[in-house]
């Protein structure tokens, strides 16, 4: 047994490496998520706190007890049922509403923007955004703006509408559930939602008329011919009669891939990396390429065949001669028959359209490559190019394991782009809307939603039953089947959430988290509570931009309470400031999984969001500063 001052500056240290791998990723957040269950189980079962009394503080059962966390059961059952309201088209109307054709651009945009934070306050915000994000692309078309211009204010006002309800995040439902577990009542359904609206508006006002103006201009599809436009990694494999074959860079390019990056050339097991001025190519090497939408496309219609996948030894040249006499390789799209005396039993392949889709957070196609997805065969549809928000990646297109957020630029016929537009595993973003077809289960659905919102905003219910019994219901009325609810559950949200908690229960079980909140008062001490409160707000909302909202507001809350306690506030005071803050992930594109979707959309970087979310994050504190004090009377 260690002395408990030894456990708090064990746990202080084990916070600050969570903190670190959180920040830089170096190891998936699922692993450290799990690696940091492991360390506090096995820290605190080999070396217990135990208390005056004798009994452990801190048990497996505590540590554990975020798997069956009210606030956690209720995240998940809510993602069930935002799954089925999406599935059956329940939200098509209000998209259609927003965006009718009546309306001027203009308009059409602030509506929609008004519409994505009133429905974020009740539904989770990644589909509300994934939904919203083709109809802004063609409101861009509309208005003759580049889709920089709106993407990051359609996360913004997704960000804004969940401060606003005990619902609209699950950080606002996890510090609820940490206020039980540290002896607090539970936030109220409302209690958070005048102080959240007023940060809302204001936050609205700046998106709307100020942050267009700071957001750059990033080149879009018409200029997508200057090396300057946005960039995809594909892969060529030399044909034998191509005349590439003996072909040598000069300063870097290839006379016959003009506007074609080569970042690197795989011949059998040996990868030669650039420069490439004295290294003539050979048939068979397979180039790691970078290019713009419209050179692939026109090396895809000039060079039939050349961008395709190989699928063993002389696939590329097969394919390429199968496609040159209009025939097709098998699993491909445009493929024709032929009968024993060569006539063609069915029509001419139809005409092929290329398209950009974005993979969804609950997409079964995060984590294998396309060889293993075997992505032709399953629909029918060559990808040709992976972009990855705004990041290049030296590797074979076909061994880069697919995330969360890549957009992948797609061949097809037009029925098959279609068919891809339907699934939730991808969205298509070009040229289409991409909203899906209305099902007879869409009234029924969204009245489920309602009436558990509604009995759990007025108290009938506690919302953990409401959302379970809400999530029960959607697969009951099949607007979603086991498979597709159990898809929709984030397994990151899960296990982040889950070791943030057992983290938070170690700090204060140990003193951490008094100790930090013992060490800001010394700091502030004799500014006074509306200082201490507007600091802790700002510190709070910093940290929001590092790590994940989720995983901020749960260890940040303990520290909270304790500064609560003793500057002698209402610990739901400190409870909301963490709420607030750390749904304030405006200044990076980490802190929040929406504004990770809208960085391939918008061609951002991370500067990007820093120049146009810092500014908020500011506006924010500043009136959170000014108007704290007067609502509690501080």
């Amino acid at each position: 047994m260690l002395p408990i001052d030894v456990h708090m500056w064990l746990t202080l240290a084990l916070t600050a490496v969570v903190v670190a791998l959180f920040v830089t990723e170096w190891i998936s957040l699922e692993l450290t998520a799990l690696g940091t269950l492991a360390t506090l189980l096995v820290v605190f079962q080999v070396f217990p706190v135990i208390g005056p009394d004798g009994a452990r503080l801190v048990t497996s059962a505590d540590l554990l007890a975020g798997f069956s966390n009210p606030a956690l059961l209720t995240v998940m059952a809510l993602l069930v049922v935002g799954e089925g309201l999406i599935r059956t088209g329940a939200l098509d109307s209000v998209a259609q509403w927003a965006a009718h054709p009546r309306l001027s651009a203009v308009a059409s945009v602030v509506l929609i923007l008004l519409a994505v934070m009133g429905l974020s306050a009740f539904l989770n915000n990644t589909p509300v955004v994934v939904i919203f994000i083709p109809i802004l692309q063609a409101m861009a078309v509309r208005l003759s703006v580049n889709a920089s211009r709106l993407m990051m204010p359609l996360s913004y006002a997704a960000i804004l509408g969940g401060m606003t309800t005990l619902i609209g995040s699950s950080t606002n439902l996890l510090v609820s559930s940490a206020l039980i577990d540290l002896g607090q009542s539970p936030l109220g359904f409302f209690e958070i939602t005048a102080p959240g609206l007023v940060l809302a508006s204001i936050g609205m006002a700046y998106v709307v008329l100020v942050m267009p103006r700071l957001l750059p201009e990033r080149a879009g599809m018409a200029s997508h011919m200057t090396r300057h436009g946005k960039q995809f990694i594909s892969q060529i494999v030399v044909p034998s009669d191509s005349q590439l074959v003996g072909e040598k860079a000069v300063a870097g390019t290839f006379k016959s891939l003009p506007d074609v990056t080569v970042r690197m050339i795989q011949r059998g097991e040996h990868a030669e990396l650039p420069p490439f001025d004295d290294y003539p190519l050979r048939a068979g090497d397979t180039l790691v390429i970078a290019a713009t939408r419209t050179t692939l496309t026109e090396l895809a219609s000039r060079h039939p065949g050349l961008l395709h996948p190989p699928s063993g030894p002389g696939a590329a040249d097969r394919a390429r001669d199968r496609l040159r006499d209009g025939a097709k390789v098998e699993g491909e799209p445009g493929r024709r028959e032929t009968n024993g005396n060569g006539d063609t039993n069915r029509p001419a392949p139809e005409e092929q359209v290329m398209v950009e889709a974005m993979i969804t957070p609950s997409s079964r196609l995060i984590g294998p490559n396309l060889q293993q997805l075997a992505f032709r065969q399953r629909y029918r549809c060559l990808v040709i190019g992976i972009q990855r928000r705004a990041r290049m990646i030296r590797a074979s297109m076909t061994q880069i394991r697919l995330e969360a957020g890549d957009n992948l630029l797609i061949v097809g016929r037009q029925a098959d782009i279609e068919a891809l537009g339907r699934e939730r595993d991808l969205v298509v973003l070009s040229g289409t809307r991409g909203t899906l077809p209305k099902r007879h289960h869409a009234g029924l659905s969204a009245g489920i939603f309602a009436a558990a919102v509604g009995l759990a905003a007025v108290g009938v219910v506690p919302i953990v039953v409401a959302a379970i019994v809400a999530a029960t219901l959607m697969i009951a009325i099949n607007a979603v089947n086991i498979r597709q609810a159990t898809r929709a559950l984030d397994r990151k949200i899960l296990l982040v959430v889950v070791a943030a908690l057992a983290l938070g229960q170690a700090l204060e079980a140990t003193g951490g988290a008094a100790f930090v909140a013992n060490a800001t008062l010394g700091l502030f001490h004799n500014l006074g509570p509306a200082v201490i409160l507007s600091m802790f707000f700002l510190i709070v909302a910093g940290f929001t931009n590092v790590l994940t909202n989720n995983a901020c507001a749960v260890l940040f809350i303990p520290v909270g309470i304790n500064l609560a306690h003793q500057l002698g506030l209402d610990p739901h005071i400190f409870a909301i400031t963490t709420v607030l803050a750390a749904n304030c992930s405006f200044a990076s594109p980490v802190g929040y999984q929406t504004n990770l979707l809208i960085m391939g959309p918008g061609h951002y970087t991370f500067s990007d969001y820093t120049r146009a979310g810092l500014p908020l994050l500011l506006i924010l504190w500043l009136v959170y500063s000014l108007f704290a004090p007067w609502y509690w009377g501080l």
